[in-house]
């Protein structure tokens, strides 16, 4: 059950917030500077690289590093060379996984390793492979970590992540704000050199000003009617997030919605990209899951029993391509079955600005949700 005073309650809210997710939301603009700063003194900027790799491949634990492959492997557009290297291991535990480069991998390849910890020996051993075989490695993990060794041993270029002091008080999420932009942002610089994509300076700037303007937007002391990620976070109480995403750069920040949703307050989520949403999930509005679906839920005695779960669809937007839009046909099919729906669409701005924004409002309304749900 969702407490939706503690919503309001900016004190309560800090109290309960352990694992530091709000501040990692709040401080994601700094993180993006800080970060971008460590790429600048590792000698990013001054990268020379004798054209674009054949193939980008990206290992690390957790969503951080599944999500960062997701969105570059997005900003690089069709035909990307960025691929993610899946671990292989008896348990999710951080010593008990492996990955291995595929066979063709060589020197005209580029791994990166992004982790928020640092001590995997799976990733050591990853480096260590990656040198024998020719490729160039590229490493953004915690300073004095064991796998900054590894890299320097390997020759590989080693960027120190931009951490905070509460990062250390409990174990960090995945799904943690500060987590994404702080292993994102070196990579982006650094694929902007190797152009592969467009990120330059100023554009990273950007993103970390857009951050800044939604942390004031949905931080704690904003009030829920005025606050879109805690309206969000309220809507979406006691229901079956059904996530459609539109447009490019929305797919990728649907896909971490849902996940953060799961790690962080234990919501299940599904998500799809419209207009393949509206058949892939249309048996599922019309089902059990429907608002309507329980004409006995209006007698439910609202003191003792739990509330039926029912369906919410969050319609995430981007600029779709050619102008065409599914929006209306998504709006009808979920009324239809009277399932609510809230939207987010970003102010206008570039690919990296408006992505940055969809992120900064769900991260907030995941934190909220886990927070007063007591997660």
């Amino acid at each position: 059950m969702l407490d939706e005073s503690l919503l309001d309650a900016p004190e309560r809210l800090t109290e309960a917030d352990r694992r530091g997710l709000l501040r990692g939301a709040a401080e994601a603009g700094a993180r993006v500077r800080t970060a971008a700063r460590h790429a600048a003194e590792a000698g990013v900027p001054s990268l020379k690289p004798d054209g674009r790799p054949r193939a980008v491949l990206i290992a690390g634990p957790g969503a951080a590093a599944t999500q960062a492959a997701d969105l570059l492997g997005t900003l690089a557009g069709a035909g990307s060379p960025v691929t993610r290297l899946a671990p292989t291991g008896v348990a999710p535990a951080a010593g008990a996984l492996r990955w291995e480069l595929p066979g063709w991998a060589g020197s005209v390849d580029l791994l990166l390793i992004a982790t928020p910890d640092g001590t995997e020996p799976g990733l050591a051993l990853l480096a260590e492979q990656a040198y024998r075989r020719g490729c160039t490695v590229v490493a953004v993990a915690p300073a004095r970590s064991p796998l900054s060794e590894s890299v320097n041993t390997s020759h590989g270029l080693f960027i120190p992540m931009a951490t905070a002091p509460y990062d250390h008080d409990e174990p960090l999420a995945g799904a943690a704000p500060g987590v994404l932009w702080a292993l994102l942002t070196p990579l982006l610089a650094l694929l902007d050199r190797t152009a592969l994509l467009d990120a330059p300076p100023e554009a990273i700037e950007k993103v970390a000003d857009r951050l800044d303007l939604i942390a004031e937007r949905c931080g704690p002391a904003i009030v829920t009617y005025s606050n879109p990620a805690k309206t969000l976070a309220a809507e979406l109480a006691d229901s079956l997030p059904v996530v459609w995403t539109e447009g490019t750069s929305a797919g990728p920040a649907g896909r971490r919605f849902a996940a953060a949703l799961a790690e962080l307050s234990g919501t299940p989520a599904v998500v799809a990209e419209l207009p393949e949403a509206l058949a892939a999930h249309g048996a599922l509005l019309a089902g059990r899951l429907a608002a309507g679906a329980d004409p006995d839920d209006f007698f439910r005695d609202r003191v003792e029993e739990a509330p039926a779960l029912h369906a919410r669809v969050v319609l995430l937007r981007d600029r779709p391509s050619g102008g065409l839009t599914a929006a209306p046909g998504a709006r009808d099919l979920a009324l239809g079955h009277d399932t609510p729906v809230s939207e987010l669409e970003p102010e206008a701005g570039g690919e990296l600005e408006t992505l940055a924004e969809l992120i900064a409002i769900t991260d907030f309304a995941a934190v909220y949700l886990a927070l007063a749900s007591g997660a």
